[in-house]
Order: structure tokens, then C-alpha cells, then sequence
């Protein structure tokens, strides 16, 4: 087929593209979506207080029933690792504060990436350092659920900072 006859359905094909990612942005800022993500960093937020507060309840109410967390070294923990490891308190926290956070919604998906602070000791060790984080959540019948963390090694330090 000569290449004059295709350049119309390519050109086409190139406008519904373009539409179809000007529509995906304005929906991910439509009100909807502000309203998701919104409720989503609450509920992160809620959820990065019952860990410092080892509050396996609230914990096992945000976490999906096949949640699943990877390590920056490639170590998996399942929604009953994390909340047997809070019924244990086999970690106290001084910090478990979120530096800074953002949000992105897409439908009945969200991404929160953050920076993490954490700071006190576990297993009787001193921690202290600071880590990248993405929670994925899902939306369900039940509401938002927690499905997926995914977290990096710890941060060097900082220079001139004494914590990490």
C-alpha cells in the first residue's frame, strides 16, 4: 500500500492519541480525583501512624488480604508479617514521619511515593535513616485498601546532617 494512503489513518490514529492523553490528564484532575486523592493521603497517613503506634488494628483494616511489601534489598513481607511484627512491637519508634508526599490517582488505582523518616530502635538496636516508599492502593468495594509497598534501601546521610 503506498505510503500517501496510509498517512491519513496514521494521522488518525496519531489525534485519537493525543486525545485520548488530553483526557486521561484532565480526568486525573477532574474533582473526582482531587477527592481520591485526598482521601488516599489520609488514609496513607493514617496508616504511617498505626506503624509508629505498632496499631496492628487499624493497620489490618487498610491492608489488603494480599498485600505484599518489597524491600530495597528485594525482601517480601505479606500483610501478616507486618501485622504479627506490630503485635510483637518488635519495633519502637520515635519517628515514622513522612517528610513529603505525593499522590496520583487513575481511576480506581493510586500511587503515593514519599519520603520516610524513621527513628528509634528495633529489636533493641538504634535505627535511624530515611527511605523512598510507593504505596499502591486500590479501590474496592470496601473502600481503598493498601495492596502494595514497594521501598528503597535507606538514604546515605545527609552531609552536615546528623541524621541520615
Amino acid at each position: 500500500m503506498p505510503i500517501a494512503r496510509l498517512m491519513p489513518a496514521a494521522s488518525f490514529s496519531i489525534a485519537l492519541l493525543i486525545t485520548a492523553c488530553a483526557q486521561s490528564r484532565t480526568a486525573a484532575r477532574s474533582p473526582a480525583a482531587s477527592s481520591d486523592s485526598a482521601t488516599v493521603a489520609a488514609l496513607d497517613e493514617q496508616y504511617q501512624n498505626a506503624v509508629k503506634a505498632n496499631d496492628a488494628a487499624t493497620m489490618s483494616l487498610i491492608l489488603a488480604d494480599d498485600f505484599v511489601l518489597v524491600t530495597g534489598r528485594g525482601t517480601t513481607f505479606s500483610r501478616e508479617d507486618l501485622l504479627r511484627e506490630a503485635l510483637a512491637a518488635t519495633t519502637t519508634y520515635e519517628r515514622q514521619d513522612v517528610e513529603t508526599r505525593t499522590v496520583r490517582v487513575w481511576g480506581d488505582a493510586a500511587v503515593v511515593t514519599a519520603l520516610l523518616w524513621i527513628k528509634g530502635t528495633r529489636a533493641g538496636a538504634p535505627i535511624d535513616y530515611r527511605l523512598w516508599f510507593s504505596d499502591t492502593y486500590v479501590r474496592t468495594p470496601a473502600g481503598w485498601r493498601y495492596v502494595l509497598g514497594q521501598a528503597s534501601l535507606p538514604l546515605p546521610a545527609s552531609p552536615g546532617n546528623s541524621s541520615p
